[in-house]
């Protein structure tokens, strides 16, 4: 694959652009356009909610409809993020690699394909599972985009806190494939990932405060010094560990769900602590090691559900 070079002016350097690109590159840059990492750890929320959901092992087909649809939904808003944001992705070092900034695909391309992933996302939901599904799926495009990318991002440090919102949906959509309808349980694993939200990612945007600066988006870590983050990011994490436990009686699961889920909780309390006592002996952005609370949280989560989707096979 041939390619050209353009100035750099963040670094000095050059940032190499493809010039003519093979159908597998075209592929992977679509692909890489709806953040697959992401959508990972969100699919990773939904399946176990449908093994409580069903009590055991949840139809293939279902399984099949939440897979293909929550991907189309979550791929559709992470195209649309990725559009709006262009003008500052160009900017930020943690994301000027994306395929927009690249060159990879243009603004219109990505915005037909990212209308196309949400039609996908709503036929898959809402005919493979029911209309409350296709419903909630429609729900989570659209408060991600308007109400997180466009309204709140740029415009306060509670941004990732309401606009998170949008990353709680997936549970509560895998539920209702399997039921038919909305119910507690399902709920609480939607707080579970609200409150795990704010301190997962402003444990990221600590690494990146900068990067943020430089294009005035204010997260938290750039608007409020490191004390008042980890505060914050402390009271969120206890918040979180105890709305898990909630889960137990609620969701009447048996005896594995609440013994691996305290005993995540605890590692994860005991890295965001670890953090707050860094930020309190004054010590700021990579000498914190947020990173560490970042990688954990994304473990804690996965395990807190690994455990959900167990549970039901064993009681």
């Amino acid at each position: 694959m041939d390619a050209q070079s353009r100035p750099d002016s963040h670094d000095g350097g050059t940032l190499t652009v493809p010039a003519r690109a093979g159908v597998v590159d075209v592929v992977g840059a679509y692909v890489r356009l709806t953040k697959p990492r992401v959508i990972e750890l969100l699919l990773i929320t939904a399946v176990p909610a449908m093994f409580l959901a069903a009590r055991g092992l949840p139809r293939w087909q279902d399984v099949l409809v939440v897979l293909v649809g929550g991907y189309a939904a979550a791929g559709s808003a992470n195209v649309f993020n990725n559009v709006y944001d262009r003008d500052i992705d160009e900017q930020m070092r943690r994301t000027r690699r994306r395929p927009i900034p690249r060159h990879e695909i243009s603004g219109p391309s990505a915005l037909v394909f990212g209308v196309a992933l949400g039609l996908v996302a709503l036929a898959v939901l809402g005919l493979g599972g029911n209309p409350l599904s296709g419903a909630l799926g429609l729900a989570a495009i659209l408060f991600y985009v308007f109400v997180y990318t466009m309204l709140l991002k740029r415009r306060t440090a509670q941004n990732i806190v309401w606009g998170g919102i949008a990353g709680c949906f997936p549970p509560l959509i895998a539920w209702t494939v399997v039921t038919g309808s909305v119910g507690w349980a399902p709920l609480v694993m939607f707080l579970i990932v609200f409150f795990w939200t704010p301190p997962h990612t402003w444990a990221l945007a600590i690494r990146y405060r900068e990067d943020y600066a430089t294009v005035d988006v204010p997260m938290l870590p750039v608007v409020k010094p490191a004390t008042a983050v980890a505060d914050q990011i402390v009271v969120y994490s206890v918040i979180t560990v105890v709305t898990t436990l909630a889960l137990w009686p609620i969701g009447s699961t048996g005896w594995l769900y609440p013994v691996i889920a305290t005993a995540g909780g605890v590692a994860f309390l005991w890295e965001a602590v670890a953090l707050w006592r860094r930020a309190h002996r004054g010590l700021t952005d990579a000498a914190l090691k947020p990173m560490r609370l970042f990688h954990w949280s994304n473990s804690y989560l996965a395990l807190v559900f690994l455990a959900l989707a167990l549970d039901p096979l064993l009681f």
